[in-house]
């Protein structure tokens, strides 16, 4: 059985994919600013608290409770913040509100962790089409897309930086899903790709794919968005 981390895990593909680890007996690490939801499950091998990735404070924490793991297998960092607003009202605070979780957090909790992460670790980030070059791209994203694909060149990189000692890293960029974020940036889209289905594929990409693949970018989607 292995120790998982997953960000953002309070709804969508998170909350699923803490669900799917945990069923198999796995250990999971929930991490979201609301735990509401994580608790209300009730599973032993499943730990939670409040935590954000935007909070340089809240890394401490981590910091503790992996005193107790002697490894971590896998790091999902899945949480990201959106915001749909043209660019040209979008302000700086909010600009870099955006880049604090979806770039500087993923960058932070990586390092966390990696000192507990061995040769056959995997990291995986969850990228979005919308930070694919050459993908279509949709008014109102400027922070959002363009974060997600600074995080496409942060995976590419830290696995050069890693290739000998590991562990893995690989970047998801997903398509349309049907969660709270998806009708949040385009309200009244319906993606023919549910949480739970890419939560399943999500799952075993984390578990399996280091085998196969560093450093790399899969695009995950069926749509064009």
């Amino acid at each position: 059985m292995a120790n998982i981390i997953i960000t953002g895990t309070s709804r969508g593909i998170g909350f699923e994919l803490v669900k799917l680890f945990a069923k198999e007996g796995h250990q999971v690490l929930a991490l979201s600013r609301n735990v509401k939801p994580i608790e209300s499950l009730g599973l032993s091998n499943v730990h939670c608290f409040p935590f954000d990735l935007g909070n340089p404070g809240d890394f401490e924490k981590v910091t503790k409770f992996l005193e107790q793991w002697h490894v971590v297998d896998v790091l999902i960092n899945n949480a990201g913040r959106l915001l749909n607003k043209p660019f040209s009202e979008t302000t700086t605070d909010e600009f870099e509100a955006v880049y604090k979780v979806n770039v500087f957090g993923v960058a932070e909790i990586t390092k966390t962790v990696l000192p507990l992460m061995g040769k056959e670790g995997h990291v995986v980030t969850i990228s979005s089409m919308g930070g694919v070059q050459g993908s279509m791209k949709f008014p109102g994203l400027s922070a959002y897309s363009s974060s997600k694909g600074a995080v496409i060149t942060l995976t590419e990189l830290l696995a050069e930086e890693h290739k000998e000692t590991g562990p893995s890293f690989n970047v998801l960029a997903l398509g349309a899903v049907q969660t709270e974020m998806l009708e949040e940036a385009f309200p009244g889209y319906k993606a023919l790709v549910t949480a739970l289905e890419m939560a399943t594929y999500i799952k075993e990409f984390a578990l399996t794919g280091q085998k196969l693949y560093n450093g790399k970018l899969l695009q995950v989607s069926n749509s064009t968005p």
